[in-house]
């Protein structure tokens, strides 16, 4: 539950953001004709992505075991890479995020260009649609307990919408850096737990057939069929009995990762010439 929490939060908070920015341009531009296209793009957007998890989802039900597993695998490390990516992105440029959309918004409009604004959130909730997708269904891959799965993506995602709209009536304000470091750090552990899966389900695809010895055992932590395991297992990762090869990519993943994420932004911005600056979201009415 937790793991597609986090993910339909902070995706959807970066699609709500975009929006809302977008739409409180077009109102205070006079522009409220452009919403009802920009709200079009969106649901076909959603639909657009709905659809892709849905047939990937359908295609991997008809193949064989084997090739099930493979399809997994591949599905996963596809997700581990676009939420890594994803991370270090976002932890470069959260700080300045709204304040470049805002911009961006700001020059199409002066080229006296509404349909660019809808464009650019119609590919706003495509991409982030689309990654949500990717990320949802190797989440669920990888869950115990589906239907927990579910009701934490459905909560998620509501709450990413609460966020937005919040955002958008100005009724909220948000330190942007410090949530996406927070939820990415989050998202380090869920990655890692869905690099693990990887390892595993490659396993049973025949792909990888050496270091399948127990590690070390986690039982006396991970008590399996308790509230802690789908904690700590959906919060870091972690397994009551990992092999060997699934430590090993935990560790290698998660540790600098981590890191990077933790590492004090002054230290960070310093080092690359850059000041940092403060960023706290507030989109105008």
């Amino acid at each position: 539950m937790i793991p597609t929490f986090v993910i339909t939060l902070r995706e959807g908070v970066e699609a709500s953001l975009i929006v809302g920015i977008i739409a409180a341009f077009l109102v205070k531009e006079g522009r409220r004709d452009a919403l009802r296209q920009m709200w079009v793009g969106v649901a076909i957007a959603i639909v657009l992505c709905t659809a892709v998890g849905v047939g990937l989802d359908l295609v991997g039900e008809e193949l064989p075991q084997k090739q099930q597993e493979g399809l997994e695998t591949i599905v996963g490390l596809i997700a581990v890479g676009m939420i890594t990516y994803m991370i270090i992105w976002m932890t470069r440029h959260s700080r300045g995020i709204k304040a470049e959309l805002e911009g961006e918004a700001a020059s199409a409009l002066a080229q006296g260009s509404a349909m660019a604004l809808v464009g650019m959130a119609f590919l706003a909730v495509l991409r982030e649609g689309f990654e949500t997708s990717v990320f949802l269904l190797a989440a669920f891959q990888d869950a115990s307990n589906t239907t927990a799965a579910g009701g934490g993506a459905v909560l998620g995602l509501l709450g990413a919408v609460l966020i937005g709209v919040g955002l958008y009536r100005g009724g909220v304000r948000i330190n942007l850096s410090k949530f996406f470091k927070i939820t990415g750090l989050v998202l380090v552990f869920v990655a890692a737990g869905l690099l693990t899966t990887a390892a595993h389900t490659a396993h049973e695809a025949g792909w990888i057939n050496s270091f399948q010895s127990e590690a070390v055992s986690l039982r006396w932590l991970v008590h399996p069929g308790t509230v802690s395991e789908s904690l700590l297992t959906g919060m870091l990762g972690l397994r009551a009995a990992p092999t060997q090869i699934e430590a090993f990519v935990y560790v290698l993943y998660a540790v600098p990762m981590a890191l990077f994420v933790l590492w004090p932004r002054g230290r960070r911005a310093r080092s690359g010439g850059a000041q940092p600056g403060r960023a706290t979201a507030q989109t105008p009415a």
